[in-house]
């Protein structure tokens, strides 16, 4: 087991303003978000944890790694082949997550959301960066509870998957509380694992409208993995 605290995490003005995709440039938007970078870089400390887990006792709907078990179709679909995988829970940091906001200024509060959500990804990227330079790996995909495919991996196997790191929030932070919600709320937990061909959860959702949706659901996807045994 390993944890990142080390991330490096900066920011320009402009970026921010890409990822909230204004049509056109807007002033006062661009103050806030400085602002907020200038206290931001100081005490930004994105973090991510991992180990390097093993996968058996595959059988029908369920696994075990590292000892513990997880009940899902796809993800044992998806390891059929696989030995080593890689459990993670990365995190924007509380430094960033305990900046101060006023509850009525919606536009600031909204632009730090952001600047939280890229803090996240910056963590995650670093996280796959790391595991793929260290480990040899070539491509790689990731599963998470709940996402796209809920029904199958259901999002109440966080506490599985937290129990592989054991104490989390002492490790990096990272607080999942009774309703399975992480705190902060920019963090993420799941598994990577190498594969021949990238595989996305969105490909198994069939919601039409989704801000987050990475590719086009595939309803002849569905069907081979219900028919996989």
């Amino acid at each position: 087991m390993e944890v990142l605290n080390s991330i490096p995490f900066r920011l320009t003005p402009e970026e921010v303003l890409k990822r909230l995709r204004l049509r056109k440039e807007n002033k006062d938007m661009k103050r806030i978000i400085q602002e907020l970078i200038d206290i931001v870089h100081p005490i930004a400390k994105p973090k991510a944890i991992y180990k390097v887990s093993y996968v058996d006792n595959k059988n029908g709907d369920s696994l075990y790694i590292d000892g513990v078990r997880f009940t899902s179709r796809v993800l044992r679909v998806n390891l059929d082949k696989v030995g080593r995988v890689f459990p993670y829970v990365a995190t924007c940091g509380r430094e960033i997550d305990e900046i101060a906001v006023p509850s009525d200024d919606y536009m600031k509060y909204y632009c730090l959301d952001t600047i939280k959500e890229m803090a996240l990804r910056s963590a995650r990227s670093y996280l796959q960066d790391y595991l793929t330079r260290n480990y040899a790996l070539g491509q790689m995909s990731r599963m998470y509870p709940g996402e796209g495919t809920a029904e199958d991996w259901p999002i109440t196997q966080q506490k599985e998957l937290f129990s592989i790191f054991g104490n989390v929030e002492d490790l990096i932070g990272v607080q999942l509380t009774e309703s399975l919600l992480m705190l902060p709320l920019k963090s993420s937990s799941g598994i990577y694992f190498p594969t021949e061909i990238k595989f996305e959860s969105c490909q198994l959702c069939p919601r039409e409208v989704c801000s987050e949706r990475k590719a086009p659901y595939d309803p002849d996807l569905v069907l081979k993995y219900r028919e996989k045994i």
